[in-house]
């Protein structure tokens, strides 16, 4: 009996991975669609819901930001600088932000790292 509930946990598990990374190519239309302003009237309404379900419901965390240390673990370096600015590699700009289940991390967030100089 335990394991069959340990195995429809992973089943579940599983399935929702399957949802987020088919969601993933929206959740970036609508992060761009905030940054350019354009996220307004009922889609704003219906774009904040569905982060907040897959928040709430699934534990979906949007991670990568300015400033951050850089982690192979966390971030995809996709271009390089150097910078006097840092005195470890830190995240310079987010080209897309990464995504994580719980500890599982889903997509990396895809970056530009800036190295000591």
């Amino acid at each position: 009996m335990r394991r069959s509930r340990e195995a429809a946990a992973g089943h579940r598990e599983a399935g929702a991975v399957g949802v987020v990374e088919a969601l993933i190519p929206v959740l970036d239309e609508i992060e761009l669609a905030r940054q350019h302003g354009d996220l307004t009237g009922p889609f704003e309404t219906t774009a904040t819901k569905l982060e907040s379900i897959l928040g709430e419901k699934f534990g979906l965390v949007r991670f990568g930001e300015v400033g951050d240390v850089f982690d192979p673990m966390l971030h995809e370096a996709l271009m390089a600088v150097e910078s006097s600015e840092v005195t470890e590699p830190a995240v310079a700009m987010v080209l897309q932000p990464g995504y994580r289940l719980g500890e599982k991390v889903v997509r990396a967030a895809r970056v530009q790292v800036a190295n000591p100089a």
